[in-house]
């Protein structure tokens, strides 16, 4: 198996940060999600470090729950925030190279509104659009479509399946070189190399063309999140990127040689997907430093907000104290092993309600130390086959965002792991991505299509 010669990285940009008590960091501006500069200060940094890709993870909903009462109005965490497709391309006429990519949900939205305004991202980009394909799965956004509950997991993935499809088959409806623009001859273009999609489904009724046409990428790069085992079957056969979101090396490693493995039977290469987990990095030029950054946050989350991060595990603690034993569960569990695992945790440790909470806000995949440590993780991963690179989730922006680019990226650099200058113009030459093949310009030429 050849290994690209440089891992891929994805700064994440969502609201503020992803620590809970980000919004109030000195250095955060707790308006930022609301003020465009904060977004091109956070694009332009990460585009200073040659990241592959600005991330935006979205939701069309306020997911988060006022559980336990009053913990809501003291997050900040995902609570107001701009319209990523609407922002994306305000970013591209101010950033040159990075890519752009964002989440729009299967669920709520028609595929033709999705194939047209990705292929227009890609257009005023430059070949920079990236889509990551989610269903939504929360009664919150439900209640702002229409619908008293969310549609069940069956319907939802089918439908998915469905609707990428067809927003596949849309990207298509022009082969290159279809627009001829020939003023003398008076035709604009090739009538044979316009294409109807003409699909009726079970969720959809779609005739096409697409009115945006040659997009700069062929179409733009496909993301996804695929844990399930359904979504790892989707990934090995269709998406470019995974986001991952595995805590362990060991973990980690299985994931990506299991969905890897799949790939084969759809006649992919292994080559032809990255899988990144995602990774909080809190980096200092000595280890005292990185550890009191990352305690000076822990210290910032208020206990009503910890408490909220373990509600659907314990139930309502408040009115417990939160420097005394962890009690048992108020509630009934909603994911049994989820409680059993932070129960586990709380008394084979001897943790009070404040020190479990704490690990649980900062809990997922952390790298925290000087540069050098950081990279030494990182290299790590990726020399044992357990990630193609990593979605950088950065506790709070723009700071982490910043020290990233300016202590983490010149020592991945030193040592060869990842560019000095971008290869490419567009996001999928970037990642090192086959060329797309327009299914109807394959069929002409005898070639698979990708």
């Amino acid at each position: 198996m050849a290994r690209r010669p440089f891992m891929k990285l994805g700064m994440s940009m969502r609201g503020l940060g992803y620590h809970p008590a980000a919004w109030r960091h000195p250095n955060v501006p707790a308006d930022g999600t609301l003020r465009f500069e904060h977004y091109v200060r956070n694009a332009q940094a990460a585009e200073r470090g040659k990241f592959d890709m600005i991330f935006f993870a979205d939701g069309i909903g306020l997911r988060e729950r006022d559980e336990p009462r009053g913990s809501l109005a003291r997050s900040g965490y995902e609570l107001v925030e701009m319209e990523p497709l609407t922002l994306l391309p305000a970013l591209a006429v101010l950033t040159k190279h990075i890519g752009l990519v964002t989440t729009a949900s299967t669920t709520y939205n028609e595929p033709y509104h999705i194939a047209r305004k990705f292929a227009t991202l890609d257009l005023i980009s430059g070949g920079r659009a990236g889509w990551n394909i989610v269903t939504s799965w929360s009664e919150a956004e439900a209640k702002n479509f229409n619908r008293e509950q969310h549609l069940d997991y069956d319907t939802r993935y089918e439908r998915a399946a469905e609707f990428v499809e067809v927003v596949k088959g849309l990207w298509d409806s022009w082969e290159p070189d279809s627009l001829l623009y020939d003023k003398d001859g008076g035709l604009f273009y090739d009538e044979s190399r316009m294409h109807l999609l003409n699909h009726k489904g079970k969720h959809f009724s779609v005739r096409g063309p697409l009115n945006v046409a040659s997009m700069p990428q062929g179409r733009p790069v496909l993301f996804q999140a695929g844990a399930s085992e359904p979504g790892r079957e989707i990934a090995a056969q269709t998406a470019d990127v995974v986001y991952a979101a595995q805590e362990s090396m060991a973990s980690s490693k299985a994931y990506y040689d299991d969905v890897k493995s799949r790939m084969a039977k759809y006649g992919r290469d292994w080559d032809d997907l990255k899988i990144m987990p995602g990774v909080r990095t809190v980096v200092g030029r000595t280890r005292a430093e990185a550890q009191a950054k990352f305690d000076a946050l822990q210290d910032l989350t208020d206990p009503l907000v910890g408490l909220a991060r373990v509600f659907a595990a314990l139930g309502d603690l408040s009115g417990f104290d939160i420097d005394g034993p962890v009690p048992e569960p108020q509630r009934e569990a909603e994911v049994r092993s989820s409680t059993e695992r932070i129960m586990h945790r709380a008394r084979s440790q001897n943790l009070t309600i404040r020190q479990l909470y704490k690990q649980v806000t900062g809990g997922g995949l952390y790298m925290i130390g000087t540069a050098s440590d950081i990279v030494d993780s990182m290299q790590d991963w990726y020399e044992s086959n357990a990630c193609d690179g990593f979605n950088v989730l950065p506790t709070h922006l723009p700071e982490a965002c910043e020290d990233f680019v300016e202590m983490i990226t010149p020592e991945l650099q030193r040592r060869g792991l990842f560019r000095t200058e971008y290869e490419g113009t567009t996001l999928r030459e970037n990642l090192g991505l086959k060329p797309h093949v327009n299914r109807y310009a394959a069929a002409r030429a005898g070639v698979a299509a990708a």
